[in-house]
């Protein structure tokens, strides 16, 4: 399934608890009454940008003001928190539309209760089209804990082949680097990698505590395998954290070896120079002596004098390089 099915502003599903889920509409499961709830629970996706959405959220959902706060606030980090029974969740999954910088992270805000969750989006995320997928391939959740689960475990899946991405640029720089001659590595490619990673980790772990603190909450409609399902999705977010560490590091490291290069280049080049300038420092002063306006320079008559001092310039010169290479200076 591609993101255009997550573009539908209203989307309710049915659960029957035993992996199977039918369409419904507000109206279908407004007309059963509470606690007779034959589909088990239902999952309602709302458009938080749509009008008739936001109206039904707030004036039909029967949440509170603080639930509705905390499912429409502009801005969100990942967190959990439970209130009365039920529990407010906040997740994070990384923007893979076409164009879009994977740090830009869209959030993905749920309300969790025993019979019903109620999840708002701004912008689609792939992970949701990934479970409106399974689900009608009829692979849906069982129980509003395990919707948690699954979702969260598609947020990380989405989220390794980005890292390993940074992964395999950051292979690539360690590549050139080892490699004699070759051109030192863009430096802003390698800070605009450090700034995904840290950018990314920076919601990937509070992701991983929510995860974590729901998973150990007293909540009525958690079960143990619902609570096992969320460790497993809490560690494998960890993992995901673990790997932008690992990026950052690594990212640090070939920071380090570049300014390291390009101090051992400068280092040479300075050494060159005063090679250079050390062979000849005393060729100019004997050209020096010899060119003083004084009385009694030698050779002053002779028509040979040029070609012997020029040949003995070159012959010192040459000895002198002689001399730096058998002390390696050169």
């Amino acid at each position: 399934m591609s993101e255009a099915a997550d573009q539908f502003p209203v989307r309710v599903y049915a659960f029957d608890g035993e992996g199977h889920a039918t369409p419904a509409t507000l109206e279908t499961v407004e007309a059963v009454p509470p606690g007779t709830n034959s589909f088990g629970f239902v999952w309602i996706h709302l458009l938080g940008t749509d009008a008739a959405a936001l109206d039904w959220l707030e004036t039909e959902s029967g949440i509170d003001s603080f639930i509705h706060q905390a499912l429409t606030a502009e801005d969100t980090r990942p967190r959990c928190t439970t209130h009365g029974d039920g529990a407010i969740i906040n997740l994070r999954g990384i923007n893979l539309h076409e164009g879009a910088e994977p740090e830009d992270m869209i959030s993905l805000r749920l309300w969790v209760e025993g019979r019903r969750i109620v999840g708002v989006w701004r912008r689609p995320l792939y992970a949701v089209a990934d479970m409106f997928a399974a689900i009608e391939r009829g692979q849906a959740p069982v129980s509003p804990g395990d919707l948690v689960a699954k979702l969260a475990l598609r947020l990380a899946d989405r989220m390794e082949p980005t890292i390993a991405d940074l992964h395999e640029q950051i292979d690539a720089m360690e590549d050139v680097l080892d490699t004699e001659g070759a051109a030192a590595p863009s430096r802003a490619e390698l800070a605009d990698i450090r700034r995904q990673a840290i950018v990314l980790r920076r919601f990937i772990a509070p992701q991983r505590d929510a995860l974590n603190t729901l998973a150990i909450e007293d909540l009525s409609w958690l079960t143990e395998r619902d609570r096992s399902r969320i460790r497993e999705a809490g560690d494998k977010t960890t993992r995901v954290a673990e790997e932008l560490e690992s990026v950052r590091e690594r990212a640090a490291i070939v920071h380090d070896q570049m300014l390291e290069k390009r101090a051992e280049e400068m280092n040479r080049y300075t050494l060159l120079l005063s090679v250079v300038a050390s062979i000849f420092l005393p060729l100019g002063l004997i050209t020096g002596l010899l060119g003083i306006n004084v009385g009694g320079i030698p050779g002053a008559e002779n028509p040979w004098a040029f070609g012997i001092v020029t040949g003995l310039l070159v012959g010192l010169g040459a000895l002198q390089v002689w001399i730096y290479r058998r002390v390696k200076l050169i």
